[in-house]
Formats: C-alpha cells, structure tokens, sequence
C-alpha cells in the first residue's frame, strides 16, 4: 500500500456491506456503505460503533443478555463495513 495517498481527500466507495442475506447468503447482503463519505468521518464512525459492541458485549457477559450479544454483532459488522470500504478506497486510489 502507498503511502502516497491523500487521506483527506479520500471517500467511501460503497463497496463495504453486512447483513447476510436470506439464508445467511453473504452474496445478497442487507445493507452496504454508501459511497462519498470522508473516510475519516467513516472510521469515526466505525469506532463509535465499535466502543457500543465492547461496552454491549461486557453488559451481556455479565447479565447473560443473549439480544445485546445479537445487537453487537450486528453494530460490529457495520464497524467492519466501513473500515474495509475505507481500506479499498485506499488500495484502489491513485498514487498522488
């Protein structure tokens, strides 16, 4: 990977998705990243996400909550969605 890449300047490009489909089907995801965002507000984001799944997963460790365990990980797929569509845009971007 370049470190030629203008991180300020790069932006979501829609490839991240989660959900898996009917079936669990990972070819018919749910829902994707829509492209155009910065890719720092996106990691922002991503790491939001993230902090809720650590504090949602200790909660349900603790009081055996099996819902906030089905909540975090759907809130870290969206977190993983998001860093990999960031991390495309910055392998498929052009060295500056």
């Amino acid at each position: 990977m370049s470190n030629n890449v203008n991180f300020k300047e790069l932006k979501t490009s829609g490839v991240g998705t989660f959900g898996e489909g009917v079936g669990g089907k990972i070819a018919n995801r749910l829902f994707k990243v829509t492209p155009g965002h910065d890719a720092d507000y996106a990691l922002e984001q991503a790491s939001v996400l993230l902090d809720c799944v650590y504090k949602m997963t200790l909660h349900a460790g603790v009081e055996g909550n099996g819902q906030m365990v089905w909540g975090a990980h759907y809130l870290s797929g969206m977190a993983k969605a998001l860093v990999e569509d960031v991390a495309h845009g910055m392998i498929t971007e052009p060295v500056r």
